[in-house]
């Protein structure tokens, strides 16, 4: 039997690594100690409300769908990564929501043209590689006279800096990728929507964090369950520059922390934009 010559898709062999990234360590952690307050944000500054129907993209464990749900629209949570669903699906049963949880890759959605009066994404399809193609098909299954809702973290805000120190130690970052945070950037949503998208609302607000006694504290939650962190510093392993790696996020954490030594706070800035599709 000859071996097959077939050259891996590299778009393909790209989305597995960033489900891996994404089901490594405990993201739901992360929502439920200090994220929460985001989705239901989202949803408040969407309207949603009774009858629309809504996709959430990127959704991870639901914490924009769950809130929709609630409202009484029709939801629908999808994401690249179903492990994350495990997770969305004990909350929204807990919470007495009732919504529907789809396998879809941000760049390539499995739905219809003008199917969802509401298409939203807090902070989730920000990560997506190819920011064209994700707002593209945001757009695209979005319903003419539709809303468009973004919760993304900003460029010039604390995890815009995170990226920035995690990536000197991380891997070369795939052909035509960009950054997440630019997603938080008025300018960049202007460039990637045009004139298919008039955004009515553009607040950047701040989310608080007190869930950590100490600066540091901050830095190991997220080197032992964020996705790019723990990518970021299995990368430094392997160059022998792990200490280094633990140092930046030190120095990081102490930069960023708004509290004391033994009472540290945190500040994250993030860019709300709601708009509406042309008809």
């Amino acid at each position: 039997m000859t071996p097959s010559t077939e050259t891996p898709n590299p778009d393909t062999e790209l989305k597995k690594k960033h489900r891996a990234m994404w089901a490594s360590g405990d993201y739901p952690s992360m929502v439920e100690t200090f994220l929460l307050p985001l989705g239901p944000r989202l949803v408040e500054a969407c309207g949603i409300g009774p009858g629309q129907r809504v996709l959430d993209v990127a959704s991870g464990t639901g914490n924009a769908a769950i809130p929709a749900a609630k409202t009484g629209a029709d939801v629908v949570a999808s994401d690249l990564t179903p492990e994350l669903f495990e997770a969305g699906r004990a909350r929204a049963e807990a919470e007495g929501a009732e919504l529907e949880w789809a396998e879809a890759d941000a760049e390539n959605l499995p739905f219809e043209d003008a199917s969802f009066d509401v298409v939203m994404s807090s902070i989730g399809v920000m990560f997506a590689p190819h920011h064209q193609a994700a707002a593209d098909e945001m757009v695209r299954v979005c319903k003419p006279g539709g809303t468009i809702g973004l919760l993304s973290w900003t460029p010039e805000g604390m995890i815009g800096a995170l990226f920035r120190t995690m990536g000197p130690f991380m891997p070369a970052p795939p052909p035509g990728a960009a950054p997440p945070p630019l997603w938080g950037s008025e300018e960049h949503l202007a460039e990637l929507f045009g004139d298919r998208v008039e955004f009515g609302t553009l607040e950047r607000e701040m989310l608080e964090i007190t869930a950590f006694e100490r600066p540091n504290d901050y830095g190991e939650h997220f080197k032992g369950r964020y996705g790019p962190t723990i990518a970021a510093r299995a990368n430094a392993v392997k160059e022998g520059r792990e200490e280094e790696f633990d140092q930046a996020v030190r120095d990081f954490c102490e930069e960023w922390n708004r509290g004391s030594a033994e009472d540290a706070r945190f500040e994250k800035e993030y860019l709300v934009a709601v708009g509406k599709k042309s008809a």
